[in-house]
């Protein structure tokens, strides 16, 4: 007998939209705060928004990032961000490493000093170790990172926004950029309000969560333009509840493995991947509320046209499921 794990039983019959008003005010709630905090506290750039040095290190010996951290840590350098390089052109003893320094106060990039410093911090550590280049990114390249970074999630929200537009109705295109822009401005106020690192990999967490909440919207909007047709007769917050059930087993599913997969990154990863993994967990936790309230709650308070054909295959008596006149 084969077993079967089923995480959300057949033929639920819940009423998402019973408190709609509760739940819709709690999302513009969070929204209107994570403006105020961002307005307050502002986001806690990385060196990729901020300006820095980068060096790069090489050795025989293999890299150990919690030993160079260790290193570093009594020259008081701020936000350093150390990551070995792996490249399939190295050879078996050539260890390359990449020790990234925010721009100290008062200072556009790290002082030849500060440099010296965590050269001779290191050679303590690796004698082997040489330094085969040091670059330093000016705030000026770092705004501009800033600009092409906010560019690129609003080109993401407007690009997913016509596309709705063209496959469904407006009414679903406002539902899912109204959705969209709730997940990225929460998420970003959870970034403020903790003073999480915000860099260029956060910035790539934005885009997929973006590409996850509109991927769980558009499944379930797939099912309720089916339904409409199906079920002409029917009020529209009736199929949309029905729809959302019909695809809840779905997004229970896909959100929890997923989360599995993150959350075990998320306590095991450790700190060079954190904020990313971070802003993805969250956004997926909070992408697959909005895709269920929020999204449905606009498209609901919109309306939609019901004749998208002059005659369903619903409408046929002989149509399995079809409702008797």
């Amino acid at each position: 007998m084969a077993f079967r794990l089923k995480l959300v039983p057949d033929n639920t019959q819940i009423d998402f939209f019973r408190w709609q008003a509760l739940t819709f005010g709690i999302s513009s709630l969070l929204a209107v705060l994570s403006v105020v905090v961002l307005v307050i506290y502002g986001l806690n750039f990385g060196i990729d928004f901020r300006g820095g040095t980068t060096i790069r290190t090489e050795s025989t010996q293999a890299v150990d990032v919690a030993t160079y951290r260790e290193a570093l840590q009594p020259l008081g350098l701020g936000d350093v961000a150390i990551s070995e390089v792996f490249d399939p052109t190295f050879g078996p003893d050539q260890h390359v490493a990449q020790i990234r320094i925010s721009a100290q106060e008062g200072a556009e990039a790290a002082s030849a000093e500060t440099v010296d410093a965590v050269k001779v911090a290191l050679q303590e550590v690796d004698s082997a170790i040489t330094f085969p280049s040091v670059e330093s990114v000016g705030p000026k390249v770092s705004g501009e990172l800033i600009n092409t970074a906010i560019y690129a999630v609003l080109a993401a929200l407007v690009g997913i926004s016509f596309y709705i537009w063209l496959r469904f109705e407006w009414q679903f295109a406002i539902g899912a950029i109204v959705s969209l822009a709730h997940d990225v401005l929460i998420t970003l106020g959870i970034f403020s309000l903790l003073q999480l690192k915000f860099d260029l990999a956060t910035v790539a967490a934005l885009l997929t969560i973006v590409g996850y909440s509109i991927n769980d919207t558009v499944v379930v909007f797939d099912r309720l333009r089916e339904n409409l047709l199906k079920y002409k007769k029917r009020p529209l917050r009736e199929v949309m509840n029905l729809s959302v059930n019909e695809t809840l087993s779905r997004t229970v599913m896909t959100s929890g493995t997923t989360l599995l997969a993150l959350i075990a990154l998320l306590v095991l990863g450790g700190d060079v991947i954190r904020s990313f993994v971070f802003a993805i967990t969250f956004g997926i936790v909070i992408g697959t509320y909005s895709s269920i309230y929020t999204a449905k709650n606009i498209v609901l308070w919109l309306g939609v046209k019901r004749d998208w054909s002059k005659k369903s295959p619903a409408d046929s008596p002989d149509f399995p499921g079809a409702e008797a006149p």
